[in-house]
């Protein structure tokens, strides 16, 4: 008997919303930074994005998606979602809020939808890459698909 392919929820909700993506395992790999991911899936970093939730002076969150090797610019990130200032939330209060840990953050299927940015450049490639919701799982898809998902807008928010 086949042995039953891996899914995480995010897969799960990609199939259900019937968006095309590729997923890629890595699991048996040290990979743990964005830059090692992107070496064991042999891709271009400039395609494999981060998640990163935030918190605005509003108390509301956001979640920006950003290159793998790149920093999130907090003046720029701020300005794309109307907030005086946005700050990282603590790595502990990264599971209660959005159910992910760190690592494996991805910006589909959390707790509740936060307004999501991705960064510019994901336009420029045909596929972006990013955290299929547990360590050791990456999700490829297009931006199309994406949308099918979740609603974001597209912004220059690294520095």
């Amino acid at each position: 008997m086949a042995k039953k392919e891996f899914k995480t929820n995010v897969m799960r909700i990609f199939e259900q919303k019937k968006a095309q993506y590729k997923s890629h395992c890595y699991a048996d790999t040290d990979a743990l930074s964005g830059k090692e991911v992107a070496e064991v899936l042999n891709e271009n970093p400039d395609k494999v994005f981060k998640t990163l939730i935030t918190q605005g002076a509003s108390k509301n969150y956001y979640v920006f998606m950003i290159p793998v090797l790149k920093e999130l610019d907090l003046k720029k990130a701020a300005k794309s979602v109307n907030e005086k200032s946005i700050a990282m939330i603590k790595s502990k209060d990264l599971l209660p809020l959005t159910g992910y840990i760190h690592g494996g953050c991805s910006p589909v299927g959390m707790k509740k939808q936060f307004k999501t940015t991705i960064h510019k450049t994901a336009e420029n490639f045909d596929t972006i890459y990013f955290s299929a919701g547990k360590i050791g799982y990456q999700l490829e898809t297009n931006l199309d698909e994406l949308k099918k998902i979740i609603s974001f807008e597209l912004n220059d928010i690294t520095e």
